[in-house]
């Protein structure tokens, strides 16, 4: 067969189910949820789901209504959160295919009653501002909930702003994260005193698993942190993940040049000595950014990091290998370990100046997605 794509990222299973084990004993007595948005933040929703719930995570979360209905058409029974309020037009496709959507507006609820038998959960906005009903309305719109004969309310939730952050301390009451807490336990207190059965309270993302031990609930809700990458730098070593993605392409071409010789769009870069430069086939247009050029983006050949030289342009980028023998056919690796160096997402995002979640989720369909144990 003719190869259809021009590199790989590798997906070890084996380590999103690992993780998810970590998880699990740091969130202990706490459910698992497995937040498979976006493509399983670039690594396959599908594959990883399986993975994820064969290693104990109780159900899986995604952010519209499309990529539940993909998770269903491949034979997924498990629970599914949508984590975003539907359009009232989508309620009637959850509601057929049993997806459990997030609602928090009046209107919200009224389409999802109309839809037919569904499950809703209840999001409140303690301080994220974005999505999500104010505290003082959580008690009627429950009770609108409870009022409709075809729906049934599955928790009342939030979401944490900054569980990430440097200093964002449990013991610290005055905590971004422990104010959202302090409203949320508000919240669960007025329905208790309502009489209003809430059947499931989760708050935490996967900073809140791994450093917010009071955010845990009932339920964890794992994105970043099933992948492998911690949710930010502060937090790298809080808990043993392993990075379940490995991106690699081969050299398509090489050839030698001399100091002075200028590469690429715009002849922004000269080399200042000799050098081998090795062509690989991936570009802007597979996800790998354009602005690593000038940030000091590496590849690895032959288990050295190798500078990026010049531009990188929609489908090859170039690569200064010094005197060093390399021909086409070689490994690069983009995302990583080759020999004894390791080049991680975090890494690039780093050099980027953005965050790790972006480098996975960026990656493009055109590079073809390989899954193991």
């Amino acid at each position: 067969m003719v190869p259809v794509s021009r590199s790989f990222v590798d997906i070890d299973l084996g380590a999103i189910a690992a993780n998810v084990e970590a998880l699990r004993k740091l969130a202990a007595p706490s459910e698992l949820c497995a937040v498979v948005k976006a493509d399983g933040y670039g690594h396959g929703a599908e594959p990883v789901a399986r993975a994820a719930l064969d290693a104990g995570a109780t159900r899986l979360a995604v952010a519209q209504i499309g990529e539940g209905l993909a998770l269903r058409a491949a034979g997924l029974d498990a629970p599914i959160w949508v984590l975003s309020e539907p359009e009232p037009h989508e309620f009637r496709a959850a509601a057929e295919a049993g997806l459990e959507p997030a609602v928090y507006s009046p209107a919200g609820i009224d389409a999802a009653a109309a839809g037919g038998a569904l499950t809703v959960h209840l999001k409140i906005d303690t301080g994220m501002h974005r999505v999500g009903a104010a505290v003082a309305d959580a008690v009627p719109l429950a009770r609108r909930i409870e009022a409709a004969a075809w729906l049934t309310l599955g928790s009342v939730w939030t979401h944490l702003a900054c569980a990430d952050a440097d200093g964002e301390q449990d013991d610290d009451p005055a905590s971004t994260t422990n104010r959202q807490l302090d409203r949320y336990a508000g919240v669960l207190d007025s329905l208790d005193a309502g009489g209003i059965d809430v059947p499931l309270r989760h708050a935490a993302n996967s900073a809140g698993a791994i450093a917010h031990p009071r955010s845990h609930f009932d339920v964890v809700r794992c994105g970043i942190s099933l992948y492998g990458l911690p949710p930010s730098p502060g937090l790298e070593g809080r808990a043993p993940l392993r990075p379940a993605l490995t991106w690699r392409t081969r050299v398509s071409f090489v050839k030698r040049l001399d100091a002075g010789d200028a590469l690429s769009y715009g002849q922004r870069r000269a080399l200042t000595r000799p050098a081998t430069v090795a062509t690989i086939p991936v570009g802007y247009a597979d996800g790998y950014r354009r602005g690593l050029w000038d940030r000091g983006g590496e590849v690895l050949i032959g288990g050295r990091r190798r500078q990026i030289v010049g531009v990188v342009t929609m489908d090859q980028t170039l690569v200064d290998c010094g005197d060093d023998p390399v021909a086409a056919g070689d490994e690069a690796v983009l995302i990583g370990t080759q020999g004894d160096e390791t080049i991680s997402a975090d890494d690039l995002a780093a050099a980027l100046e953005t965050i790790n979640y972006e480098i996975p989720v960026a990656i493009g369909q055109r590079v073809g997605r390989r899954y193991r144990r």
